[in-house]
């Protein structure tokens, strides 16, 4: 884009107008994380057996211990069994106490949960025996909802513009989130969640869905020196999302009024359409020039800064350079070799995040304070990050924390049932290098790949991770068969996946790379870059006047990877 960088120079990098944008994508991140994690705290664990009224017809005196006697078989440990019962007879009371019943069948006529019990997903909708397998399809149908979301509201906003898609993201998650309260059915209930998952869709688009496209369409208002502080704040908001889970989910037993609580609030998003801005930069790539300068004088004048109208009259449409298709990544073999191994890193990163995530209810210890030690450590894990990339690389730090995360739970499947403690902090300790592995990824694969296909790279491995997203809840029913075959596989995969990483080459301290190159790995076609920074000559050092990165956190990714190719501010 013509003149860009030095209108943006004159708007201000993060100015009050920037920061009130940035504040404003923070509450869709908290919606965000409500609406991924919330089922895990309406379907609880609840002590059931079958409906054998039954027998009532012939005993109507019966005590509620009598019934369960006569009509319920034991286990090997004396209890009742939760999912079978004596077949009905017509028998009178007195035959049945003298001589048994022995035929057993599954519970026909439902089951029964204590009376004292707040309503939830489980109890109301039967999600037990034979119907318990419906929880985990169900999340998986959410994670689908992401994905397919993606695909459609992703071109829509290059289409119609951010603002329009934001708003209709809100205004339908808001709907649908709702909705979920009210429905009579557990199918209705799954179609609903559907809903709003592909509603989400609008507002998520980057890394583990937590960064919104409202935070997206923030992004580009943002100087390059600000951003990674921008983005730091946006994934520490997805993980106090699910910090203020915990809370909600503990006060609110409720699971349609909790529902509600975590819905409702989404509305009250609606003023942005009086204060959200389109993005200047896409009003210039669609040839929007006068619309785009009356946006931007408008930054300036909050930001208390003039544009000088010069400078704005070199405000023209860009050429846009084609991105590169799904297929030029596989054509050359050392991009084929990256794109496979990229692509096996973000499955298996996402397939061990969401398999921690979502055994939450497993681990032993209350899943109240589970989850809000899930949601608090990502705050660190997304820090250290930082400095585990600066310090030791990053084939290094991608490659040892996906170790780690499949080690911990490699070990969690053998440690005994009656350790719920060593259990939940290994557990936490996964989540940990899952989430710090996950931004390493994202700034890893960015710079892997070329500038022409780095947008597609990049959009490649991201539906890998969807993908994993999707598989991770119907993993978990191989539990059925042994309980430790999920944690298994959530565990070895990514040991593969760190192991995979040690072929790749290292990226720290070399340029980005234009051109797929003649045969040579993308780090080894670049140049060395600026010796005070991480990075090359996308961004601009402040204080040696050459290339640099984002120079006030020394990291991040280069803006290339954010503008899919389209150089630099």
């Amino acid at each position: 884009m013509s003149g860009v960088r030095e209108i943006w120079k004159a708007v201000g990098d993060f100015g009050p107008f920037q920061k009130c944008l940035v504040l404003l994508t923070l509450f869709p991140c908290l919606s965000v994380a409500f609406h991924q994690f919330c089922q895990l705290f309406m379907v609880p664990h609840v002590p059931h057996h079958c409906d054998t009224h039954w027998i009532r017809a012939i005993g109507p005196n019966l005590t509620e211990e009598e019934q369960l006697n006569l009509t319920l078989p034991r286990d090997a440990d004396g209890a009742y069994e939760q999912c079978s019962m004596y077949s009905p007879v017509e028998w009178d009371l007195g035959s049945i106490m003298v001589y048994g019943l022995n035929a057993t069948e599954k519970c026909s006529s439902g089951w029964v949960y204590p009376s004292a019990q707040q309503p939830s997903l489980l109890t109301e909708f039967d999600l037990v025996c034979e119907r318990k397998y419906l929880n985990d399809i169900s999340q998986s149908i959410y994670m689908l909802g992401l994905f397919l979301g993606s695909m459609i509201f992703g071109p829509l906003s290059d289409r119609i513009g951010r603002r329009p898609v934001i708003l209709i993201s809100i205004f339908l998650q808001g709907l649908f989130g709702v909705g979920i309260a009210f429905v009579p059915h557990f199918y209705v209930y799954v179609l609903f969640s559907s809903g709003n998952t592909v509603s989400a869709s609008g507002e998520t688009i980057c890394m583990n869905d937590s960064e919104p496209l409202i935070f997206f369409s923030a992004t580009e208002w943002v100087g390059v020196s600000s951003r990674p502080k921008a983005v730091l704040i946006s994934h520490c908001f997805f993980a106090i999302g699910q910090m203020i889970l915990a809370g909600l989910s503990y006060g609110i037993r409720n699971w349609r009024l909790l529902e509600i609580a975590g819905s409702a609030p989404v509305f009250a998003l609606f003023f942005y359409i009086w204060v959200l801005p389109e993005s200047a930069r896409w009003l210039v790539t669609k040839g929007r020039i006068e619309e785009a300068k009356k946006v931007l004088q408008k930054a300036a004048s909050i930001n208390k800064r003039t544009i000088p109208p010069a400078l704005l009259e070199q405000l023209k449409p860009e050429t846009q350079t084609k991105s590169g298709s799904a297929l030029d990544v596989f054509r050359k073999k050392h991009l084929r070799k990256v794109t496979l191994i990229m692509l096996c890193t973000w499955f298996v990163n996402s397939l061990v995040y969401y398999g921690l995530s979502l055994n939450v209810t497993n681990f032993g210890l209350d899943i109240y304070l589970t989850q809000l030690a899930f949601g608090a450590v990502e705050i660190p894990a997304r820090v250290s990050c930082i400095f585990m990339l600066q310090w030791f690389g990053r084939k290094k730090s991608q490659a040892v924390l996906l170790l780690l995360s499949g080690l911990v739970c490699l070990i969690i499947t053998v440690i005994p049932e009656d350790q719920p403690v060593a259990t939940t902090v290994l557990a936490i300790i996964g989540k940990f290098t899952a989430s710090a592995s996950f931004s390493t990824s994202y700034v890893y694969t960015a710079e892997l790949f070329p500038t022409v296909i780095r947008q597609t790279g990049v959009g490649l491995c991201s539906m890998s991770a969807r993908v994993a997203g999707i598989m991770a809840p119907l993993i978990r029913l191989l539990g059925q068969y042994h309980q430790a075959i999920p944690m298994a596989i959530f565990g070895s995969a990514p040991v593969v996946g760190g192991l995979l990483c040690f072929l790749l080459p290292e990226t720290r301290g070399t340029d980005l790379v234009d051109n797929t190159g003649d045969g040579c790995p993308p780090a080894e076609v670049g140049t060395q870059r600026c010796p005070c920074c991480l990075f090359g000559r996308d961004m601009w050092c402040q204080s040696c006047g050459r290339p640099s990165a984002w120079h006030g956190l020394g990291l991040g990714v280069s803006l290339r990877a954010y503008s899919g190719g389209a150089g630099p501010l």
